[in-house]
């Protein structure tokens, strides 16, 4: 009978871990980036590559952009890659999968050194313009993202050939495959692109280039929030200096930290970020599908000409975000007396998570796996996906999470209204930091879904923290 019971056991765990593990597809990506027009495009570039294991980079396209009418620089995405060659191996010690110097390097292309519309049209393909409908042609499913650092018309000049020399039926099921992410519009060949395809799905904040983009939130100050992790003093000593020679490549800020680095953090595998919902939230920023009110757009500061958007498009949406910060005696948490309302935050509440992050994934440039510390291992013992009926009380549970270094772990239940139907906030009850939580359903007269997020944070130096989500949809009885 004991035998029994261990094996019932063993299947038990196994079947729940099954249930409860996420499978991780890696998303394909492009990266459109005017290097060299400002700093933070190295600098982006480094914390890429750090995660180059969990993405699938399918190339990095050297463009112009605003800043940069004129020229492009490939070599320099290709200095990042030489010293991030020299830290490969040390890497492949903490996670596998990391491309080889090689192998990324066959990735770097150009576009034309031409601005915007110039750029595109007949007889304007470039290496890079044909390289993207190279992958978008490959027998694969997956979305192809593209990830645009500077002007978008490497992109729009690929669109164009599409349509010039594929069937409307071909057209369209390439197309489907793009997901763009623009920071911001740096040259006028985004707003072309979204009057000319309306189908194409477009992350942007458009209006006064750069005050009203919800990834100015990576690089803006917030009272009541830890700024630190983006001082030049904490840059300095987790990134740039005694990490190896993909650190020492990092350069200082000239004008903000990593301002395109948001366009790639959701792809980040992280239990939180779900690419295909921008309106879901993660480490990327949160955005809503509509197409803006062009009379309350703010018009002064920009270069790049706006215009009224012709159709929908994933662009700034609002969160309301109350911290919670460590209390020193009791519970061990506590929610902050100062709450946020506003686009900037849906990336910024999750800053030092991603922050301390890639701290990690820098020490593993040099570290060995005992030296270092890993991210947690969030388990639930439910699916992630559950019904409860109106008014019912349920209970969600992590206590069988891990973590690969055996660090102590924190546990912190939320419920995120705005990712949603149900858009009242739906509060845990009794403690929210146990292993845990319990939660009575709100009394609804039609199907509703909230989102409740689990945070899990080790103990390890610098702490890390992992996801889940759980998506409960709430019938009327």
């Amino acid at each position: 009978m004991r035998i029994l019971f261990v094996f019932a056991t063993i299947i038990g765990l196994s079947c729940l871990q099954s249930l409860t593990a996420q499978t991780h597809q890696k998303s394909r990506v492009i990266i459109l980036s005017d290097i060299e027009a400002d700093p933070d495009d190295t600098q982006s570039f480094v914390r890429l590559l750090l995660y180059s294991n969990q993405m699938d980079i399918k190339g990095m396209v050297a463009t112009t952009s605003c800043w940069h009418k004129t020229s492009v620089d490939p070599q320099f995405i290709e200095k990042v890659i030489h010293a991030y060659g020299k830290v490969q191996p040390n890497l492949e010690k903490h996670e596998t999968g990391f491309p080889s110097e090689k192998e990324l390097l066959s990735l770097v292309k150009s576009g034309l050194p031409k601005y915007g519309m110039l750029g595109v049209g007949k007889g304007q393909d470039s290496e890079g313009s044909d390289w993207i409908i190279k992958i978008l042609e490959e027998d694969d499913d997956r979305p192809l993202w593209i990830s645009t650092w500077g002007g978008v018309n490497t992109l729009a000049q690929s669109l164009y050939k599409i349509q010039k020399t594929k069937s409307k039926k071909q057209a369209k099921k390439l197309i489907s495959k793009l997901r763009v992410y623009t920071i911001s519009d740096q040259d006028d060949s985004g707003i072309w692109i979204r009057d000319n395809f309306p189908d194409l799905f477009f992350v942007v904040s458009p209006g006064d280039h750069y005050a009203s983009a919800t990834w100015t939130g990576i690089n803006s100050f917030f009272k009541g929030l830890n700024n630190d992790v983006i001082t030049n003093t904490w840059i300095a000593e987790n990134i740039q200096q005694g990490h190896g020679p993909l650190g020492a490549e990092y350069p200082d800020v000239s004008w903000g930290v990593e301002g395109d680095t948001p366009s790639f953090l959701s792809l980040i595998p992280n239990g939180l970020n779900s690419p295909e919902h921008p309106d879901w939230g993660a480490w990327g920023g949160r955005y809503e599908l509509y197409k803006p009110d062009f009379s309350k757009t703010k018009k002064g500061g920009s270069i790049v000409p706006i215009a009224p958007e012709t159709r929908e498009i994933w662009t700034n949406a609002n969160d309301r975000y109350t911290p919670y910060i460590p209390s020193a005696y009791g519970r061990a948490v506590k929610k902050d007396t100062v709450t946020f309302n506003d686009f900037k935050i849906t990336l910024a509440r999750w800053r030092e998570d991603f922050q301390n992050d890639f701290a990690a994934r820098m020490d593993w440039c040099l570290s060995s796996y005992n030296e270092a510390n890993h991210a947690p291992v969030p388990v639930l013992s439910h699916p992630e996906h559950i019904t409860v009926k109106s008014g019912e009380g349920f209970g969600l549970d992590a206590s069988q999470s891990t973590d690969p270094d055996g660090d102590n772990l924190s546990f912190l239940w939320f419920n995120y209204p705005e990712a949603g139907s149900y858009k009242k906030e739906i509060k845990i009850n009794g403690a929210e930091n146990a292993h845990g939580a319990y939660i009575t359903a709100p009394v609804v007269d039609k199907k509703e879904t909230a989102h409740f997020i689990l945070k899990l944070t080790d103990k390890g130096t610098p702490a890390l923290t992992r996801y889940k989500r759980i998506i409960v949809t709430i019938v009327p009885k």
